[in-house]
């Protein structure tokens, strides 16, 4: 794909994991400087991520925002959270970076 949709998925990415951490942060939005830059974070993820719908496939975008989404806050919840996850968590975890690398590298449907 020579357009920037893939570019706006990583943006999207990045934004929505930010702006989850922060709600993490904002403590049930009793801190206000974390509670805004999570709804800040949220609105440019939605933005970006309506951008990168206008060219790949809605369900392509959401099963990579989502998965990739779940592997970097689950990172960010270890470092930074001190959360840690049982084996269980691990493989499901895996088990969706491996669908969401199935979908990039093997579909046609990424490739539009």
């Amino acid at each position: 794909m020579g357009d920037k949709s893939y570019l706006y998925l990583m943006g999207a990415i990045l934004c929505e994991v930010f702006a989850t951490s922060c709600l993490k942060a904002c403590d049930g939005f009793t801190r206000w400087l974390p509670a805004v830059l999570s709804v800040l974070g949220y609105c440019c993820a939605f933005y970006l991520l309506s951008q990168t719908m206008k060219t790949i496939p809605t369900g392509l975008v959401y099963a990579i925002w989502s998965g990739v989404g779940i592997v970097l806050i689950s990172v960010i919840g270890f470092v930074f959270f001190r959360q840690s996850l049982d084996l269980p968590a691990i493989l499901g975890i895996t088990l969706i970076m491996l669908g969401v690398l199935v979908i990039n590298l093997f579909s046609k449907s990424t490739q539009l």
